[in-house]
């Protein structure tokens, strides 16, 4: 009996959404008139991106988990982070939702930055946090993954689940194997991320299936401060150049043909 998808819970695993077009996609290999037609869609969600975010200027990107509450000492600590970047100069960019994304996008807004987030288009719709002075929203993970290391100099990441997992393995994949430069990987919360530390080392490293410089460019640290601070010196080795400019926000908006609040599901 052919299996079908309800309205309900999915009871199977493998390649099947509740988006009859990622459904499709997933299915392999189609007519290759509508393989091109897709591919196109793709590469047209990618410009609109580029576009939007091409006057940004230095960015650091922060990751973590939609599901804390403002009054967890993760969302506060969060605040600070954002609070801090915006301060010494940088764009926060998160993943536009709740919980972590809010924090580090409303403390940037709070302290007169410039807040971004570029959201994703899920079954259960992650709306826009309300501290967000450009908001993008994609359709495709990969493509959402590209902006948030394209502009990006460093990158911090709060606790989270799986999706802030692939995200800050992610980069730390392309900085080992070189396709981006050694920029700012930092881990915050010693309690939260120390076990996952502890197993590279035990397991990974052990097995030789990494080297000892892979976890050192880890940074693990429990203070906003500290993390700011670190990635200021840092990026500094690269030739970024920090100033408060008051116009910036301002002159995002124009160029980028105000993008505040601008949804994709055109496609």
């Amino acid at each position: 009996m052919r299996e079908t998808l309800s309205d309900g819970p999915l009871e199977r695993w493998g390649k099947s959404t509740r988006s009859a077009e990622e459904r499709h996609f997933l299915e392999g290999a189609h007519d290759r008139l509508w393989e091109f037609i897709k591919a196109c869609r793709i590469f047209g969600e990618l410009i609109r991106g580029f576009r939007k975010l091409h006057f940004l200027g230095p960015c650091v990107t922060v990751f973590g988990s939609a599901r804390f509450r403002e009054d967890h000492p993760y969302y506060q600590q969060a605040q600070t982070i954002g609070r801090e970047l915006a301060q010494a100069g940088f764009a926060v960019m998160t993943g536009g939702g709740p919980g972590i994304m809010e924090a580090a996008n409303r403390g940037a807004k709070e302290a007169g930055g410039v807040s971004v987030g570029c959201n994703i288009v899920l079954p259960r719709e992650q709306r826009p946090n309300p501290y967000l002075d450009l908001w993008l929203e994609f359709n495709w993970f990969f493509i959402r993954k590209v902006m948030l290391r394209k502009y990006s100099y460093a990158f911090i990441a709060m606790p989270g689940g799986f999706g802030t997992l692939d995200e800050i393995i992610e980069v730390a994949t392309l900085v080992q194997t070189k396709k981006m430069r050694n920029f700012p990987i930092i881990l915050v919360g010693q309690n939260f991320w120390r076990p996952l530390i502890d197993f590279m080392k035990e397991s990974f490293l052990a097995e030789g299936t990494i080297e000892q410089a892979d976890i050192d460019r880890l940074i693990v640290t429990d203070s906003p401060q500290d993390a700011v601070s670190r990635i200021v010196a840092m990026t500094a080795e690269f030739g970024v150049t920090l100033a408060r400019r008051p116009s910036l926000l301002k002159q995002l908006k124009i160029r980028a043909g105000q993008v505040v609040g601008e949804r994709k599901n055109e496609d």
